[in-house]
């Protein structure tokens, strides 16, 4: 790793194409002067285009030429395969061959996850990579994985996704002894489907972990621990479900506000709470989720990423990429296997 990270994006990937991702690197480069160098991959004179625009003559921003793009609605592993020029592929391969310290798309999450697992590979002792997602609650929010990448996963796999998201939560989150939990339809033992009850047993003699037990779904929101791990597939509909009453609140909250003169009066009271709430939920603030267990550092990004997504997103990969967050979770996996020996 050279003394300044090297952070790759995927200009191609995302809904607001080139132009949302070069407007958050150009807001990230001259927030961090000197700390940060990026790359950019996809349509070079497209890209170009818009860096000149925004004057970014002065900033630490490379561009990298990748002819082809992967859509959202393709088929992840077969597009993977096939578009190796792709801007996706070429991130990956610049990653790989050790040009850049850490990747980022907001682009076709199965296609990221494939490009990754497939071309970077998986870290030692690590049979799965899993998505990491940080979801906001009345405490200082939890980490919930898988939220995708494996929709079918074995016990094994389960408690690696528990060390993983321990060390990304005592690095990234500042945590220094997370609390770990197991999701289920109930606190006791006794309940859950046949992954939960054969992973509880497991969990529970896992060496490096503070284990609180099951949790419930709505543990997640209380802040009753840091770290709660599922299948991908479950993980996912949580994180999906998650967004939409999100979405929900905020679209409600207006509708009432506008249709109340009292509620719009109160509303010039109740101004900068209104703003913490709004900055607390806001998925853009965090920017991406990290695959976790892959041989390298790569972040996923919501298709809808904006520019203050990017911005964050980059940010994020440099705290990553200086914490060395990999090896950590190299070491701890190594030395909970050795005592389980």
């Amino acid at each position: 790793m050279s003394a300044v990270p090297r952070i790759g994006i995927d200009a191609m990937g995302g809904d607001h194409g080139p132009s949302a991702v070069a407007e958050g690197t150009v807001l990230a480069c001259r927030e961090m002067p000197g700390q940060i160098y990026v790359t950019l991959v996809g349509d070079e004179s497209e890209i170009r285009g818009h860096l000149k625009r925004l004057r970014a003559d002065d900033l630490p921003i490379d561009v990298v030429h990748a002819p082809e793009r992967i859509e959202m609605a393709e088929k992840a592993a077969a597009a993977v395969r096939r578009k190796t020029r792709s801007s996706l592929g070429v991130l990956t391969q610049l990653h790989k061959e050790g040009q850049v310290d850490a990747i980022f798309s907001a682009g076709n999450t199965g296609a990221v996850v494939a490009a990754s697992t497939l071309g970077l590979g998986r870290l030692e002792s690590v049979s799965r990579p899993a998505l990491a997602a940080f979801f906001p609650n009345v405490g200082e929010g939890t980490v919930v994985l898988d939220v995708g990448a494996n929709a079918e996963c074995r016990a094994s796999h389960l408690v690696q996704f528990a060390h993983m998201g321990s060390v990304y939560a005592r690095y990234l989150l500042g945590r220094p002894n997370p609390r770990v939990g197991l999701l289920s339809i109930g606190e006791e033992d006794t309940k859950g489907n046949a992954l939960v009850l054969e992973t509880l047993p497991l969990l529970r003699r896992a060496s490096h972990l503070n284990f609180l037990g099951n949790v419930e779904g709505r543990d997640v929101f209380k802040g009753s621990c840091d770290v709660v791990v599922t299948d991908g597939f479950t993980g996912n509909v949580v994180l999906k479900t998650a967004e939409s009453v999100a979405t929900f609140l905020t679209m409600k909250i207006r509708q009432e506000i506008r249709r109340d003169a009292l509620a719009r009066v109160g509303v010039l009271f109740m101004g900068g709470a209104l703003r913490r709430l709004r900055a607390a939920v806001d998925w853009e603030e965090r920017g991406a989720a990290p695959l976790l267990g892959v041989n390298g550092v790569c972040f996923v990004g919501h298709g809808n990423s904006g520019p203050r997504a990017f911005r964050s997103a980059i940010r994020t990969l440099k705290r990553f990429v200086t914490e060395k967050v990999n090896e950590h979770i190299r070491e701890e996996i190594e030395a909970d296997r050795v005592s389980a020996a």
